[in-house]
C-alpha cells in the first residue's frame, strides 16, 4: 500500500515555475514506478511525466518537454516535479501516482500502469 499526497500547487503567472511535490508513505515506496498526470476542466486526466524506481529514468509528455523536471528522493519517500515557462494551457489539477508492477517504459504514460493517486492539486496559470 502507498499512500500519496500533493502539494506545491496554486496560482501562477505565466512564464512563472513552480514545483510540485508528492508525499508518499508505505513501506514499498522504493519499488514504485512514480508519475504525474494532470486533468483541465471538461477533459480527460492525461500523462505529465514518470520516474524509474531508482530515478535514473524519467519519461515526459510532449506537452511538458523541456519545461520539466522529475526528481525523486526515495529515503524522504518523495517525488518532484518541477516545471518552468508556465503555460495558460498548464492549468489543471496535478495528480501522483505509483505503479509497483512492472512493465515497459511506454505503458507508464497511462493511468492503468498505476494503483495508487494522490487526491490532487491545482495548478492555476494566469495569462
Amino acid at each position: 500500500q502507498v499512500q500519496l499526497v500533493e502539494s506545491g500547487g496554486g496560482l501562477v503567472q505565466a512564464g512563472g515555475s513552480l514545483r510540485l511535490s508528492c508525499a508518499a508513505s508505505g513501506r514499498t515506496f522504493s519499488s514504485n514506478v512514480m508519475g504525474w498526470f494532470r486533468q483541465a476542466p471538461g477533459k480527460e486526466r492525461e500523462f505529465v511525466a514518470s520516474i524509474s524506481r531508482s530515478g535514473g529514468s524519467t519519461y515526459y509528455a510532449d506537452s511538458v518537454g523541456g519545461r520539466s523536471t522529475l526528481s525523486r528522493d526515495n529515503a524522504k519517500k518523495m517525488v518532484y516535479l518541477q516545471m518552468i515557462s508556465l503555460k495558460p494551457e498548464d492549468t489543471a489539477v496535478y495528480y501522483c501516482a505509483a505503479g509497483g508492477a512492472v512493465y515497459t517504459v511506454s505503458i507508464y504514460a497511462t493511468r492503468r500502469a498505476y494503483s495508487y493517486w494522490g487526491p490532487g492539486n491545482q495548478v492555476a496559470v494566469s495569462s
